[in-house]
């Protein structure tokens, strides 16, 4: 049976939101490269998956880390989830309908790790009890405004671990209680 892990970069107040004050610096983006490389899957909403679609084409400027994470993306099986896209690119499946029976089946057939990827398809799994693992990987930044990590009510945690990850980046691994 898989894990189902929600997992974001975020800022000290709690915003996920792509901004110049939460680059990714080399170690952390080495992390985020073998994180990716060792998922089973990864079920997405339609807002991060349309934002990761950036990895899906080559760019030539890109260095030898971005082709491998780029590599490691395209790789990893998909679901995304939404009503509005009407396909979806490589190594993904469109969920359109009940969700929730598409991920349970995948945490019931797949061994390993699951990462969802995006806040609110996050609270929609919080809120149907199928999150394992929350990490929240905190950036010494204060951005005052954006998407939260917690979407909607926060469940009950328990702190399992703590790791400081690269460029002042620590990430706190919790459990629901």
């Amino acid at each position: 049976m898989a894990k189902i892990v929600f997992g974001m970069n975020q800022s000290l107040d709690g915003y996920v939101d792509l901004h110049p004050e939460m680059q990714v610096g080399p170690v952390l983006f080495r992390h985020w490269t073998e994180h990716v490389r060792g998922l089973a899957a990864s079920i997405y909403g339609r807002r991060m998956y349309e934002t990761m679609r950036y990895w899906d084409e080559d760019d030539p400027a890109w260095d030898a880390e971005r082709r491998d994470f780029a590599m490691a993306w395209r790789k990893q099986p998909k679901w995304v989830v939404s009503r509005s896209l009407k396909s979806v690119g490589p190594n993904a499946t469109l969920v359109e309908a009940d969700f929730a029976s598409v991920v349970r089946g995948l945490k019931a057939r797949l061994a390993g790790e699951i990462a969802v990827s995006g806040p609110e398809l996050a609270q929609s799994l919080t809120e149907l009890g199928l999150i394992d693992e929350y990490r929240l990987y905190l950036h010494p930044v204060v951005l005052g405004r954006g998407m939260p990590f917690f979407a909607g009510p926060r469940p009950g945690l328990r702190l399992v671990a703590s790791e400081p990850v690269g460029e002042g980046v620590i990430r706190l691994s919790y459990v629901p209680t």
